[in-house]
């Protein structure tokens, strides 16, 4: 049970880890001032909450390893993120498309993590969900204003949900991790999320008028299977070049 309960924390903080250092590659470079300070806000949430889960998955593993050690001396194909939070930014439409979709998701998600068996991972996601609520509304009423904006800008948000949406549905993917966890009340299956997740979606992307393949979850790759990993091998040289370079630095 440690082992299954060590790779779902892995989940956790990696998805956020990476979908942090994702977003902060905008810093300085967004396309408005306004922008640039919320996606940089953005970022530094999701950090904050990578560090509460690989402290209690450093913890939880009992091998003297750190959270930033967890952070920044795993290979790419250590790493336990979704595949659509490694996606490269490609341009603002695709970064907004990608937070809302995984928005959509992470509030539910902790929501019933609240109710976790387990009562670190419970204060976790308490304290998580209050800033990914904010996420959400954002997300969603900018992807919203963009889809019901110019034609330009429609077009560009249609071919971000296009170029994602295949990516969507790994995480509705129940494994064994995800089994164990149920047991144990510890986490519910994804699969049990994918009701208000869809929901969501469908209320957004109407207002945005915004339409959704009908070849649903094309790509969907196992999270722990075959992983395409030259994107976040490409991010994980930027993100971990410091600590490789200088091992056990500090400041």
């Amino acid at each position: 049970m440690t082992e299954a309960l060590f790779e779902f924390l892995l989940r956790q903080g990696d998805n956020s880890l990476v979908l942090g250092h994702r977003v902060s590659e905008w810093c300085g470079v967004a396309p408005a001032l306004e922008e640039d300070i919320a996606l940089a806000n953005t970022a530094l949430d999701l950090i904050g909450q990578t560090r509460l889960w690989l402290e209690y998955a450093a913890e939880v593993e009992g091998k003297g390893r750190s959270a930033d050690d967890l952070a920044f001396l795993r290979d790419a194909y250590d790493f336990r993120n979704m595949l659509l939070v490694e996606l490269p930014n490609k341009d603002f439409g695709q970064t907004l498309m990608r937070q809302f979709l995984f928005d959509a998701f992470q509030v539910p998600w902790l929501t019933a993590l609240k109710s976790s068996s387990d009562q670190h991972i419970a204060d976790i996601a308490s304290k998580s969900l209050q800033e990914a609520l904010y996420h959400l509304e954002r997300s969603r009423d900018t992807v919203i204003a963009l889809g019901d904006g110019t034609k330009e800008s429609n077009a560009r948000m249609q071919e971000a949900l296009d170029r994602l949406w295949p990516y969507a549905g790994e995480v509705f993917r129940d494994d064994e991790i995800d089994i164990a966890m149920a047991k144990k009340h510890i986490a519910p299956r994804p699969s049990e999320i994918r009701q208000t997740w869809d929901a969501t979606l469908k209320e957004t992307f109407e207002a945005a008028y915004l339409t959704l393949s009908e070849d649903r979850f094309a790509h969907s790759g196992g999270r722990t299977g075959q992983r395409h990993t030259e994107h976040l091998g490409h991010m994980l040289a930027t993100m971990q070049v410091l600590q490789r370079s200088y091992p056990g630095a500090t400041w």
